[in-house]
Order: C-alpha cells, then sequence, then structure tokens
C-alpha cells in the first residue's frame, strides 16, 4: 500500500509539472504572437473600431517587419525605403483591416503581395511611391478602399485592366496622371487616367491579336487547300491507272480467244 501511494503521488508530481509547462510554454507562445515588433510602437484602441494598432512610420526600412503582432487591425509602414512588396508579406495578419504603405520607394508588387487580406483589408494606402503599373496578381481578391495618388504611372493595356479590380478612393479619380503611355500617340500622357474620355490604350493589343488570328486562319487555310490539292491530283492518278487497267482487259480478253481458236484447228 505504501508503495501504491508513493507511485501516484510521483506520477501526479510529474503530470502537473508538465502541465505547468505546457500552460507556460503557450502564454510565451502568445506573447511572441502578440507582442509589438521590434523598434515599432504599438496601441491598443477602445470602441467598436478598437483593436491593436502598429505604427512601424519613419524607420527607414528596407524590408517589411517579420514580428508584426499577428492581431494587427492597423499598420502603419509609411515614410520608409521599402522598394517592393514580397508574395505573403502579410498572410499571418488576418484582422488586418487598414494598411498605409504611402511614401516609400515602392516600385514593385508581387504576385500574391497580398495574399490573405482579402476577407479583412478595407483600406489601402500606396500613394507616393515609385509604382509605373499595377499586376492584378498582387491582389488575389483584395477589394479594399485604394489610395493610388502620386505615382508615375506608365499608362498602357495592362494597367487599364488591372484599375477596374481596385475601389480606388475618390482621389485617385484625378491623382492617377500618366507620365509615360503606349502607344505614344494616344494622348494619355499628363491627363487624369481615368478622367480621359474614348482612351482605349488595349486597341493596339486587340489590333496585334487580331492580325495574328487571321495569320493562323491563313496558315490553316492553305494547309486545307494543300491537302485538297494533294488529294484531287493523288485521287487522278489512281482514276488513270485504273482506267488504263479497265481498257486493257478487252484486248488482253481477245487475244485470249484468238489463242484458244489457234489451238483448237490445231
Amino acid at each position: 500500500m505504501p508503495l501504491l501511494c508513493y507511485w501516484l503521488l510521483r506520477h501526479s508530481v510529474v503530470m502537473c509539472l508538465l502541465l505547468h509547462s505546457l500552460v507556460l510554454m503557450t502564454l510565451c507562445l502568445h506573447h511572441a504572437a502578440t507582442s509589438c515588433s521590434k523598434r515599432c510602437y504599438c496601441s491598443e484602441s477602445e470602441g467598436p473600431s478598437g483593436g491593436k494598432t502598429t505604427r512601424c512610420s519613419n524607420l527607414r526600412l528596407t524590408e517589411v517587419p517579420r514580428d508584426i503582432p499577428n492581431d494587427t487591425q492597423r499598420l502603419y509602414l509609411d515614410y520608409n525605403l521599402l522598394t517592393s512588396i514580397p508574395a505573403s508579406a502579410f498572410q499571418d495578419l488576418p484582422l488586418l483591416a487598414e494598411l498605409d504603405l504611402s511614401h516609400n520607394e515602392l516600385a514593385l508588387l508581387e504576385p500574391g503581395a497580398f495574399q490573405g487580406l482579402a476577407g479583412s483589408l478595407l483600406f489601402l494606402d500606396l500613394s507616393s511611391n515609385q509604382l509605373s503599373t499595377l499586376d492584378p496578381d498582387a491582389f488575389e481578391g483584395v477589394r479594399a478602399r485604394s489610395n493610388l495618388t502620386g505615382n508615375p504611372w506608365h499608362c498602357d493595356c495592362r494597367l487599364q485592366t488591372a484599375l477596374p479590380q481596385l475601389d480606388l478612393e475618390p482621389v485617385s479619380l484625378t491623382g492617377i496622371v500618366c507620365q509615360t503611355a503606349e502607344p505614344d500617340d494616344s494622348d494619355a500622357k499628363g491627363v487624369p487616367f481615368l478622367l480621359a474620355k474614348d482612351l482605349d490604350l488595349c486597341v493596339v493589343l486587340k489590333k496585334t491579336t487580331d492580325v495574328a488570328m487571321l495569320v493562323t486562319m491563313f496558315g490553316w487555310f492553305t494547309m486545307v487547300i494543300s491537302y485538297l490539292v494533294y488529294y484531287v491530283r493523288h485521287n487522278q492518278e489512281d482514276a488513270r491507272r485504273h482506267l488504263e487497267y479497265l481498257k486493257s482487259l478487252p484486248s488482253r480478253q481477245g487475244k485470249s480467244e484468238e489463242s484458244s481458236t489457234i489451238s483448237t484447228v490445231v
């Protein structure tokens, strides 16, 4: 009996220690995931629109910090030195509703840059950067209100196709100005891109596509005609040989009958 009590007491102590360690580990992990990013400032807001705000402004950052708290709802990365946003840069921030990337050196938004934010992001500020075009694959369903003013836009068919997929701020109607344009004779340079009337920068692409389709169709048509000509000539040759064969049949039959007659007489 004393041995049984000792065994139970010993294993109870071990289980308690393991449970205590597990609780401490969980608390440490939660604290690491929700603690503020190094050099950034975090604050909690009260009210219906409350939540955690993480400010990493004006820190001369060259890349998006990887230790941003995952319960962040508002993230300010403005006035830094970011040149690109890599894929999945914010995928660990499922509550992020507001993202400020203004006043950086952004020239590239990689495909999947805002992956994971389609269901939460409400406002996106990309103003005052070095963006010249947009890749629609960078947004992956994000429909946040977006500010795109103050960028050196290169207006072409790609940009004209990408912009309707975004919910632009009213200020962007006059703030998206074409620094360069393609084609060059499109009269899009220096004018607000979204307010330009009868501006279709995809017309050259459409014409190129139409020409390519015509060339392809002509090639197939030529192949079909060539095959038909070959087929007809081949059949004509077979028909001629068959006709010559048929013409030769009576003469052979006559010679056979003549030979039979001579044989009979002899």
